[in-house]
């Protein structure tokens, strides 16, 4: 009898110190995992206006004719004259190409007394693909000058002028790290006024680089945006 009531005993202090320790470290756990949840995601944003630096212009036009021969010719005429007044205002011929005529046969696609006053219309495009955005831009309100050359550039909005920023993988490395340095800046402001201190990072995403024209009178000035999202634990 004496010796169930040992054992008993001994059973009951095991379970009790069971229960202590193990109490501990449920408490210990949760401690922990209230921890781990103690985080703030913020967003850091970098921004820079950058100059362009290839500029792609190109001069379209269209000519039309009856006889595809004649249109030929005066493709080419037109596409020299496009080219001598380029190589006038400074650019070097090696930064001036021209693309095949793309011809059309008007009267396919018309019929009885609906047929245009002539069949064949030939459109071409003289391209300047250049580096010197300044020569562009000084060039570029003297088109009218073609005019009177014989010369009639199409005014379709498909053939507008391009200012490319070609150039980010050199200023790439500095823009993360601006905008980093920016989350890490609105962390510790949120951890301030929580009472508490910013912690390791726990995760980071880093959003597309957009480049966008400054504003519509300046397409030659960029403004290059990145904005990266991070997760830094909170310490008290």
């Amino acid at each position: 009898m004496k010796n169930n009531i040992l054992a008993a005993a001994v059973l009951g202090l095991c379970l009790a110190v069971g229960l202590i320790v193990g109490g501990s470290y449920l408490k210990s756990a949760a401690i922990q995992w209230k921890s781990a949840e103690r985080a703030v995601t913020v967003k850091g944003l970098a921004e820079r206006e950058v100059r362009a630096d290839l500029a792609l212009w190109p001069l379209h036009f269209t000519v039309t004719g009856d006889e595809l021969s004649t249109v030929q010719q005066q493709v080419n005429r037109q596409a020299d004259i496009i080219r001598r007044f380029l190589t006038d205002a400074g650019f070097k011929p090696e930064s001036i190409t021209t693309t095949s005529p793309q011809v059309t046969d008007r009267y396919a696609n018309s019929y009885g007394n609906q047929r245009p006053p002539t069949r064949y219309s030939a459109e071409t495009t003289v391209l300047v693909r250049t580096p010197k955005i300044d020569r562009v831009k000084q060039a570029m309100p003297r088109v009218g000058e073609l005019v009177s050359l014989g010369v009639v550039l199409s005014p379709n909005y498909e053939y507008r002028t391009e200012f490319l920023f070609t150039d980010l993988e050199t200023i790439k490395p500095e823009m993360i790290a601006q905008a980093t340095a920016d989350a890490r800046k609105a962390a510790r402001q949120f951890a301030e006024d929580s009472g508490s201190k910013v912690g390791a990072i726990r995760s980071a995403s880093q959003g597309y680089f957009s480049i966008q024209d400054l504003d519509s009178y300046t397409p030659d000035i960029k403004k290059v945006r990145v904005v990266t999202t991070i997760d830094y634990t909170l310490e008290d």
